[in-house]
């Protein structure tokens, strides 16, 4: 039976005439789309540009949502009340499955966004609050999760429908948790490298840390980041070593606990 693997991007971050990222050309590697909701990126007509180019190469739609940050693009840490976490996920899924919806399409997972996700993956708490928030509007919705965190550990717990990611770009620690950006080699920019590297994640089942250390974890999705210079070049160089190494791409359909 041939191993599949699902390639993802977060996209839909330019907002009025600004761009961001080549979404067009990622659209033509990956297989699923996390989509900006307008609070870190993104606004109303660049999510309906991007869900519609999305459907038309057969990309999976997935909500972005991140913390009300456009200056800081989502990355910086924002400490809210339970409540307001919560309200500010269903806020945005909302809009996201709107306007899917409108243009005939329809939301498959959610997938948070910077800040916001690498706070989940440390804390318990905070991942089952934006989780449970995302499950109250859409109880079928597949959950992207950064493997092997506490974000796993909770959607396992809720018996929910989810998907393990790892990073194509980003150095890990030894607790499964991503390097941070302002730490020199944090972001991996060349394509020879990241390729071979995420095959050998995918074949031997495991994350592979900065140290050395091997994290066995289900490998679902990977996520190729698309606001970096040689970002095209890198998904390219990650699709091709995993279709070399005999891994098809596909979608994940979603584990369950």
């Amino acid at each position: 039976m041939t191993k599949s693997v699902d390639l993802n991007a977060d996209m839909g971050e330019s907002f009025g005439p600004w761009n961001m990222g080549d979404d067009a050309a990622l659209l033509d590697i990956i297989s699923s789309a996390n989509i900006a909701c307008g609070f870190h990126a993104g606004d109303p007509d660049v999510m309906a540009a991007t869900m519609t180019r999305a459907m038309e190469c057969n990309v999976g739609i997935g909500s972005h949502p991140g913390f009300a940050d456009l200056q800081g693009f989502g990355r910086r840490k924002i400490q809210l009340p339970k409540e307001s976490l919560k309200n500010m996920v269903r806020y945005q899924l909302g809009a996201s499955r709107g306007m899917a919806g409108a243009l005939g399409g329809k939301v498959r997972h959610l997938k948070l966004h910077g800040a916001l996700s690498n706070m989940c993956s440390v804390d318990a708490d905070m991942a089952r609050a934006c989780y449970e928030a995302a499950l109250e509007v859409d109880p079928d919705i597949i959950i992207m999760v950064l493997a092997a965190t506490e974000m796993e550990r909770v959607v396992r717990d809720l018996g929910c429908n989810w998907a393990g990611e790892i990073f194509a770009d980003r150095a890990y620690n030894d607790d499964a948790t991503l390097v941070d950006r302002s730490l020199p080699g944090a972001v991996i920019h060349d394509p020879a490298v990241a390729g071979p590297r995420i095959l050998q994640m995918v074949q031997e089942g495991a994350i592979i840390t900065e140290s050395g250390n091997r994290i066995p974890t289900a490998i679902d999705t990977i996520c190729l980041h698309g606001d970096t210079p040689t970002a095209v070049a890198l998904a390219g160089s990650v699709r091709d070593s995993l279709t070399a190494g005999g891994i098809e791409i596909a979608q994940f359909s979603g584990r369950k606990g």
